[in-house]
């Protein structure tokens, strides 16, 4: 059942049809992956105790004990872990494990799909319409900025003003793509978080995880609501997506952050908004433009027909990352395209491709997984009881409109139910984590992380 399309714009956004250019560097080789969640807690599955591991994703599809992605041709060293490696349940259904194109369709795909990852779903329902390894663990880019906005976004009001500091924009990593913001200058907090979505500006992102108790906390509170989204594919090492090793998510994962986002007014005007004013000091501003061409048109694209978002990325390593959102027909559909093999406008073909093939097909392509909602608004757990949200979306059934922000639900750490034992290993594993996330962090410190992003 389809609910109502979101508002294309909240209150103080404007309309342009003006874009920036900006150049594409070469891409070099991602960092490797650490290690994750689910293998940890996969230690306390086997241990010999009455647990059941619950929120994470697996795989019945492979019999391999492991498989990584490898580069395509112009993507040399991006590697990204598939969900084939996984066992047990999976989070949004078992066919969003397996490697090839997932679809219930007659219509065939769009011909030209190169990219290393995609997925397609409902806005309203959930459904996932189509989808290629969807669980595919790769450098996000800038798309990690919508989890940032999903975390912080609520905790300040839009009319208040923070003066910025030179020690807030001292950790910007170099090489980051900036919105122009200066020491000893007044923003308002909606400046800031245009800075962040039409521009992608690092400092506005790090200024605004300083407001929000400094980047550590920011992390860790990004890292806790991917969690309670059970976007376990989602391991967050900075808060403006910019290239960290270990630094990871994925196609489902970022349609998770995208889909929850656009349910608040203020995320889904910041991101159609086109262009806005932006305080240069004084009473002087300068204009930014939405770097999303399929939004406002550019590089020799049309802005595409109901459009409404969401946001872009590129950096070195991840090379070119798109959700994209729009609405025809009272429909919204959302589609997330990761690392495409050709050009910077490819992204931008293969997310709009994927949407006019969804749009066309209405009601005829059948589920092949579903979006999960977050613990803490009554979703369930993934792997649950049998009926469950999660339990029945391999059946390509679509879970319902999303509960109210309000509803009580489970704990953002429900992750294992059972005995004591589980929860000493669950304790242990979290632990060892900790360790590999601290190590990644200095690792980063160290200059390891990639050049350029968006």
């Amino acid at each position: 059942m389809r609910g109502p399309a979101p508002a294309l714009y909240g209150p103080g956004v404007r309309d342009s049809s003006l874009s920036p250019r900006f150049p594409r560097p070469p891409r070099s080789a991602a960092p490797s992956p650490l290690p994750s969640r689910r293998s940890l807690l996969a230690l306390c599955a086997a241990a010999p105790v009455a647990a059941v591991t619950a929120g994470h994703p697996a795989s019945a599809a492979s019999p391999t004990a492991a498989a990584t992605g490898t580069a395509r041709a112009g993507t040399t060293g991006m590697t990204g872990t598939t969900a084939s490696t996984r066992s047990a349940a999976v989070i949004g259904g078992e066919r969003l494990a397996r490697t090839g194109v997932q679809v219930r369709a007659a219509a065939r795909l769009p011909a030209k799909l190169s990219a290393r990852a995609w997925l397609l779903a409902d806005w309203a329902s959930g459904e996932v319409l189509a989808s290629y390894r969807a669980h595919e663990r790769l450098a996000p880019a800038s798309t990690l900025k919508m989890l940032f906005a999903d975390t912080v976004l609520k905790k300040f009001d839009r009319t208040a003003r923070h003066t910025v500091t030179a020690a807030e924009l001292a950790d910007i990593p170099s090489g980051s793509s900036l919105v122009g913001i200066q020491a000893g200058i007044t923003y308002t907090v909606e400046q800031l978080w245009q800075g962040v979505f039409l521009r992608s500006g690092n400092d506005a992102v790090h200024v605004l995880a300083h407001m929000n108790g400094g980047v550590e906390q920011t992390v860790a509170e990004m890292q806790a609501r991917a969690e309670d989204l059970q976007a376990l594919d989602t391991h967050v090492v900075s808060p403006d997506g910019f290239d960290h090793p270990g630094q990871i998510s994925s196609a489902y994962d970022l349609t998770l952050f995208a889909r929850h986002g656009l349910r608040n007014a203020d995320f889904r005007g910041y991101c159609a908004t086109r262009t806005a004013d932006f305080p240069a000091g004084g009473r002087k501003t300068f204009q930014i433009q939405n770097t999303d061409r399929l939004l406002t048109g550019s590089w020799g694209l049309k802005p595409y027909d109901g459009m409404i978002g969401v946001k872009n990325g590129y950096t070195t390593n991840a090379g070119n990352t798109f959700t994209g959102a729009a609405v025809r027909g009272g429909r919204t559909l959302v589609a997330t395209v990761m690392h495409p093999e050709n050009g910077a406008n490819a992204v931008y073909e293969e997310t709009a491709a994927l949407l006019d093939w969804g749009f066309a097909q209405g009601s005829s392509a059948q589920a092949v997984g579903t979006l999960v909602e977050p613990l803490s608004e009554g979703g369930a757990p993934a792997g649950g009881a049998p009926g469950s949200r999660a339990a029945g979306a391999g059946s390509g059934t679509g879970t319902g409109a999303a509960a109210s922000a309000g509803d009580a639900g489970p704990s953002t750490w429900r992750l294992v139910e059972g005995a004591g034992g589980t929860a000493a290993l669950l304790a242990g594993g979290v632990w060892a984590l900790r360790r590999r996330r601290a190590a990644a962090r200095a690792a980063a410190r160290a200059g390891t992380g990639g050049r350029h992003r968006r």
